[in-house]
């Protein structure tokens, strides 16, 4: 497929622009090693990483949003470290390394009640234990899927939580529980306390761990079988405890199964798309395989992407793709389309596809 390049480099923000040229154009040793130096340019970067406090957290807080739209105010820190690692920041950059501690320390399975952060319950009030495993099970995850994506694969506290997150899950897939998850509350359908799939953290901590799932073959195979499986019709809520939790960041089946998915949320899609090829299920897949086709033939005989309806940027309201997308922040002009373009010539790449530069 043809990968527009030249267009990139004319048209998107510096870390799009180093991004297609290291990681989809591989053109890496071509370049002086100052070129690394290209993503710290980057405004946007730098004002995250400058909001960043002392204990080398963000707001201490790890999974809260930005307060408004266009803005990093109130970020948590998983969403402010993914966020750099997206625009291409090193893993011992100043503000990723002085980071990793705190991200480290959820891995832990500290039981002090600060490590749920924002999470923590209100003062004069407490958390049953349930919900606090729920919780820190989410943040662990979380975190772990950070690590693995800044490249600490090899390191002995990351592998612990893959090995024990794939265990959950693969117990659970083995379980009848794993065919019949819900069990009725009232007037309505709700997973069942025992219930364990996968969350998209864990799907992302997976697919930057590539040693990690060759020496767990077997399992990855079962997780594929479940990830093709029909997504439910149900809303993602679980009792926990004696609460229903809403559980939107659970993987409950195939989040992409048609068109009309995609339309519904073309970042979270490109996300989804971006997850299956980083852990090798992408080409397996014929029907995900026809949706990213369906992506590359919205892209013009230059290579360019524009939406198959509409002149919209694509959003997202999903909290898993913040970090992801946007990266181009100018929303006017051609600029509108570096994203989607940029990751269809990453998950092709990716996905072992020939890439023609234009």
């Amino acid at each position: 497929m043809v990968f527009p390049l030249s267009w990139l480099l004319e048209h998107a923000a510096l870390p799009i622009q180093y991004r297609a040229i290291i990681e989809v154009a591989k053109l890496g040793d071509q370049l002086p090693a100052s070129y690394a130096n290209t993503p710290y340019y980057c405004r946007s970067a730098v004002e995250i990483a400058v909001r960043q406090s002392y204990d080398g957290t963000w707001n201490n807080a790890m999974l809260a949003l930005p307060t408004k739209s266009g803005s990093v105010d109130g970020i948590g820190s998983i969403h402010a470290v993914r966020r750099l690692l997206e625009f291409g920041w090193d893993k011992d950059s100043p503000a990723v390394a002085q980071a990793r501690r705190s991200l480290f320390r959820l891995l832990a399975e500290d039981e002090d009640s600060a490590q749920l952060y924002e999470l923590q319950p209100k003062p004069g009030k407490t958390y049953e234990p349930e919900l606090k495993s729920h919780l820190r099970q989410l943040l662990r995850e979380a975190a772990g899927a950070t690590l693995a994506q800044a490249g600490f694969e090899s390191d002995p506290r990351v592998r612990g939580i893959a090995r024990r997150t794939l265990e959950r899950i693969t117990d659970y897939l083995a379980s009848p529980l794993a065919e019949k998850p819900w069990i009725r509350v009232g007037n309505q359908q709700v997973l069942a306390a025992e219930a364990s799939p996968p969350s998209l953290y864990a799907l992302q901590m997976l697919a930057h761990m590539p040693l990690f799932r060759n020496e767990n073959y077997t399992a990855m195979e079962s997780l594929y079988e479940y990830l093709t499986r029909p997504l439910p019709r149900q809303d993602p809520i679980q009792i926990v405890g004696k609460k229903q939790v809403s559980v939107p960041l659970l993987v409950l089946g195939d989040m992409l199964p048609h068109r009309n998915a995609v339309d519904a949320d073309i970042p979270m899609a490109l996300a989804w798309l971006e997850t299956m090829a980083r852990l090798g299920f992408l080409r397996r897949n014929d029907n995900w395989s026809k949706m990213f086709e369906r992506f590359v033939d919205d892209c013009g005989r230059d290579g360019v992407w524009h939406p198959h309806k509409g002149t919209t940027t694509p959003r997202s309201t999903n909290s898993f793709v913040w970090p992801f997308f946007p990266i181009e922040q100018h929303a006017a002009g051609e600029e509108r389309w570096t994203d989607v373009t940029f990751r269809i010539g990453l998950i092709a790449r990716l996905s072992g596809r020939t890439i023609q530069l234009g």
